[in-house]
């Protein structure tokens, strides 16, 4: 076979060229750390790699989202804890308001001062985040969740809170769980004097006996006083029914009455207290909801003008029972925000765990194992130069090196 110089000389120089390339491209290689330098360098690797890279954006978004959320919910947090700091210093003063050497200039200034305390609950109420987000806005609604009007506390929000997700949790609290549903009451049954009562009688806030004879519906205790002497005081107990047809039925009747003692009748249970007067009636209700600032209002109004008798007695007991009711509906928003953290900080481990794995994924795609490129840098390298060293010799062959 016969072969030309020439197309000795092309063979190999395309040869080494190639060799030269593909050295050059192994260098960029090794410069960049990867093996995917471009997409046509292996395009599954490439697209695998991309696919990583965006997840990992992503993520990185959901947790930037994330941090805004648990910043949120930190400060509602701290906020529903000065709420509480709030809530006991009222209590204790109307707990001082019961006290017997006080004056009504005494209890005037104890009333001022749950006034200001009550305003301050009512800024909490209306905190912001360092967005200007309100914080306990519920689903949304106006830039200030709660209106004072003449009429009472409104709640402009969306009551309701969103879900967490897998990825979130929400940035805003439900205002009206936390401030406007406080049950009056003891939470199952109101006791009010009758308003046109003239003696002396005051009840707790009662308790239930049994569940389970709990009615729902209206009672009234009308006392009776004998004119003989000395007088004897009975009472009697009639149920009315709340849903039509409206009914009134005899439950108790010409009770003896002794100041102290327990009545109970319906499942449910109170102590009356005091001298009360012929015709004087005690009136049970279903406990319903109110908002916490009605609540104080009530309180504030109660401890004002109710002197140092049996109102002032009455009054304090109810004040007691709510604002302990509502103090039990901050402390849970406060513990529903505690839990809301916790889960924000699982959430970002998670996160964090998935960060690391897409890394990882990518990794496998493009970067290039240093060893085995380095390693076969240094064997194309080496036929690089075994190419150069027989190239110098087949340059010198040619007949006219033998013709003399």
């Amino acid at each position: 076979m016969r072969l030309a110089t020439a197309n000795t000389y092309d063979n190999t120089l395309s040869n080494m060229t190639n060799r030269q390339a593909g050295l050059a491209d192994l260098q960029e290689k090794l410069s960049a750390g990867k093996k995917v330098v471009r997409p046509s360098d292996d395009p599954t690797g490439a697209a695998q790699a991309e696919r990583a890279m965006t997840r990992s954006s992503r993520v990185d978004v959901e947790v930037r989202a994330l941090n805004l959320q648990r910043n949120s919910v930190a400060v509602a947090e701290g906020t529903l804890g000065n709420s509480m700091d709030a809530l006991q210093a009222l209590r204790q003063l109307v707990v001082s308001a019961g006290d017997a050497s006080y004056t009504s200039n005494d209890r005037t200034s104890i009333a001022q001062e749950m006034a200001g305390l009550r305003d301050q609950l009512f800024a909490h109420a209306n905190k912001m985040d360092s967005n200007g987000i309100p914080l306990f806005s519920g689903l949304g609604g106006a830039p200030q969740p709660f209106v004072d009007v003449p009429a009472g506390v409104v709640y402009n929000g969306i009551p309701g809170a969103r879900s967490s997700t897998a990825v979130s949790i929400p940035g805003t609290m439900d205002g009206q769980a936390v401030w406007m549903n406080v049950p009056t009451g003891n939470g199952v049954f109101k006791m009010n004097l009758g308003a046109t009562n003239t003696g002396q009688l005051w009840t707790d806030v009662g308790r239930v006996l049994t569940p389970s004879a709990i009615t729902g519906n209206n009672y009234t205790l009308t006392f009776n006083v004998s004119a003989t002497i000395p007088p004897v005081t009975t009472y009697d107990v009639s149920m009315t029914t709340v849903t039509p047809p409206i009914t009134t039925t005899p439950v108790l009747t010409a009770q003896p009455y002794t100041d102290g003692q327990d009545i109970s009748f319906g499942g449910l249970s109170f102590v009356a207290r005091g001298v009360p007067a012929n015709g004087d009636t005690v009136n049970i209700t279903p406990s319903t909801r109110s908002d916490l600032f009605a609540v104080l209002d009530q309180a504030i109004a109660g401890i004002k003008g109710s002197g140092n008798g049996h109102l002032l007695a009455q009054n304090l007991s109810l004040a007691l029972a709510q604002i302990d009711s509502g103090m039990e509906r901050v402390q849970s928003a406060r513990s529903q925000a505690g839990e809301l953290l916790k889960r924000a900080d699982t959430i970002e481990g998670t996160q964090g765990e998935k960060t690391i794995q897409l890394a990882a994924d990518r990794s496998r795609a493009e970067d290039m194992d240093m060893i085995k490129g380095i390693s076969e840098f240094q064997n194309q390298q080496t036929g690089y130069d075994a190419a150069l060293k027989t190239y110098a010799q087949i340059q010198r062959l040619s007949l006219f090196n033998y013709i003399s």
